[in-house]
């Protein structure tokens, strides 16, 4: 076996841990992952990093739209496929026909979650892979259907990708600088923000059916992309809610705190967050502004601070030129005031500190070497997650499943 450029140790975070540790969280649950693209793929990879069984259930001989969403490819798999489907096993079936029907069935009579995001009721039912008919079969089955609006409302079984559920949930209208237009957030974050909120909901229920004096049954999940995209709305939208002012963009600035922004120093931009009084005593003290800056009236608080941003900014910007980011972001570091650089993805994806914390995950593929990813940030004492599984080809494990269910 070849070494991966900057391997980690044998005994980095994310190690498959040695069977004299304890067993993973999610050790003997088994999940049926069929969905696509990435809310549903990335929950699934959630679930198999704590230590689930992830079977992957793709279109014969088609399977995950994904795997063809390049440039970039790695051989001829997506970069995309392959950052959201390691510790799966992958099962071709073609569910128009009963005989694959049969066998889906089979693999619900020993599983403990179903994922799907087939946006229709109707459609499911059509397939024999409806909640009523998975859970009749199988009780203690915990079922998360993920759409883009959900399975009730007026606009249930619409449609949905993750740029819609970004323009729909209002996160568009405000990103962005104050004079331009609505701004995409570059990755998929209403996409990313279901899977988190299906794994929640998918923990909850099991932590419901196994514990004891639990009913043993299972639950229906109903997940929508609109409604995970809403809650990043978060404080700006608790503030409409509370007084009924419409939140405007800002760009970079913080609604209700300043200095919190982007600042620019004499070679670069970086960023401070002086989030409470005490750490705008210590901002204070590092420009020896205590007998100056700190007692202007117009500075005294932080909502004064907000109504005179610009003159405060500018006074900040000033100080700042004198030296360059890298002096500025120790200085306050040391006077205990939060800062850091603006870093270009791959400077964080090659960052020591978290390369040191397990957050970059190397798996050997058969067919394209070495494929890395980003690791599950959740650092937990005894045994936590592990990352056993390559993202799988299409199929690879076929026979290995059907010989489990005694079939060809």
């Amino acid at each position: 076996m070849t070494e991966p450029p900057n391997s980690p140790p044998p005994e980095a975070p994310h190690r498959e841990p040695p069977a004299s540790e304890a067993p993973a969280p999610l050790h003997g649950i088994r999940v049926l992952d069929m969905t696509e693209a990435l809310a549903g793929p990335y929950c699934g990879m959630l679930l198999g990093d704590l230590g689930a069984d992830v079977i992957k259930i793709e279109r014969r001989g088609v399977g995950d739209q994904s795997r063809r969403w390049g440039p970039p490819f790695v051989g001829d798999q997506s970069a995309y496929y392959l950052s959201i489907n390691r510790n799966k096993r992958s099962l071709e079936i073609d569910l128009d026909q009963e005989r694959d029907q049969d066998i889906l069935h089979r693999l619900v009579d020993s599983a403990d979650v179903f994922l799907t995001n087939i946006p229709r009721i109707s459609s499911l039912r059509k397939r024999n892979v409806d909640p009523d008919t998975l859970m009749g079969r199988r009780p203690e089955l915990i079922y998360c259907a993920i759409s883009g609006y959900g399975h009730t409302g007026p606009k249930a079984g619409r449609p949905g990708y993750d740029v819609i559920a970004q323009g729909e949930a209002g996160l568009m209208a405000l990103t962005g600088e104050p004079d331009g237009g609505p701004m995409r957030f570059p990755t998929p974050m209403a996409d990313i923000s279901a899977g988190i909120y299906s794994l929640i909901g998918i923990l909850s229920a099991l932590y419901a059916r196994d514990r004891a004096g639990g009913t043993g049954k299972g639950r229906f999940l109903d997940v929508a992309l609109v409604d995970s995209q809403v809650t990043w709305l978060a404080n700006v939208g608790g503030s409409y809610l509370a007084g009924g002012e419409a939140p405007q963009r800002l760009g970079n600035n913080h609604p209700s705190i300043t200095p919190y922004q982007p600042v620019r120093a004499r070679d670069r931009t970086f960023l401070i967050a002086v989030g409470t009084e005490r750490l705008w005593q210590k901002f204070c003290g590092v420009f020896d502004w205590r007998e100056s800056v700190m007692v202007d009236p117009r500075f005294e608080t932080n909502s004064k601070r907000n109504a005179n941003r610009a003159a405060l900014i500018e006074r900040i910007q000033d100080q700042l030129a004198t030296h360059d980011a890298d002096h500025w972001i120790q200085t306050l570091l040391q006077a205990g005031v939060p800062a850091g650089p603006i870093h270009l993805p791959e400077e964080t994806l090659t960052d020591e500190h978290l390369i040191a914390r397990g957050m970059i995950v190397e798996l050997e593929h058969p067919a394209l070497g070495w494929v890395r990813s980003i690791g599950l940030p959740v650092q937990m004492s005894g045994s936590g997650p592990t990352y056993r599984r390559h993202p799988p080809t299409l199929g690879e494990h076929n026979q290995e499943i059907l010989s489990q269910l005694a079939m060809s």
